[in-house]
C-alpha cells in the first residue's frame, strides 16, 4: 500500500489521527511554539509521561499516549538547532523524520500528522527543512508498513505554501 501524503494548514492539536508529532526539545519538556501548544492541549499527564521517559537525543523520537488530545499518540521528535548547516543538521533532521515513521509503524499506526520540525525556534531554514521532510516521506510512502496517511500540518501560510510548492 502506498501512503498518501497530505498537506494541510491547521492546528495540529485538534487533529483526530493515530499520532501527531511534537517538535520537542531533548528534555521532552514543555516549550514554546507547537511543543507548548501540544502540552497545553494534552494536559498534565503528557508532561508526567515525558518526565518518566527521561529525554531524547537530537535526531531521534519517542512515543507517548495522546492523553487529552484527539490523537491517540504523540511522537516527540527532537530536530536539530540550525547552526549554519555544517553540524550534520540535514542528517539529524532526516533521521528525526525517519524515526517518527519507524515508531508509527512499530505501533501499527495508520495516520501521522507532522509539523515543520526545527523551523521555528530552532531556526532551520524553511525551504531546506521542507525538502528533507518531503524526501523522507516519499521514501516511506512506498514501504509495506502500516502508514496510510502522512499529513504535514502547516502553521501559517508561508509554511503551507512552501510544502505545497515543493511537493509538486
Amino acid at each position: 500500500m502506498t501512503a498518501k501524503i497530505e498537506i494541510i494548514e491547521a492546528d495540529i492539536t485538534t487533529l483526530d489521527v493515530d499520532a501527531i508529532v511534537n517538535a520537542a526539545n531533548e528534555q521532552l519538556l514543555r516549550g514554546g511554539g507547537v511543543c507548548g501548544a501540544i502540552h497545553a492541549a494534552a494536559g498534565p499527564g503528557l508532561e508526567q509521561e515525558c518526565l518518566a521517559i527521561g529525554g531524547c537525543p537530537t535526531g531521534q523520537a519517542r512515543i507517548t499516549a495522546g492523553h487529552a488530545l484527539a490523537a491517540r499518540h504523540v511522537i516527540h521528535a527532537v530536530g536539530p538547532v540550525w547552526q549554519g548547516g555544517g553540524q550534520s543538521e540535514a542528517a539529524l533532521l532526516a533521521g528525526c523524520y525517519r524515526h517518527c515513521y519507524q515508531l508509527a509503524d512499530q505501533a501499527g499506526l495508520s495516520s501521522i500528522a507532522l509539523p515543520a520540525i526545527s523551523t521555528g525556534i530552532f531556526g532551520y531554514p524553511l525551504e531546506a527543512a521542507t525538502e528533507i521532510a518531503l524526501a523522507v516521506a516519499r521514501d516511506y510512502q512506498t514501504r509495506p508498513d502500516s502508514l496510510e496517511r502522512i499529513i504535514f500540518c502547516c502553521f501559517g501560510a508561508d509554511v503551507t505554501e512552501a510544502y505545497r510548492r515543493l511537493n509538486d
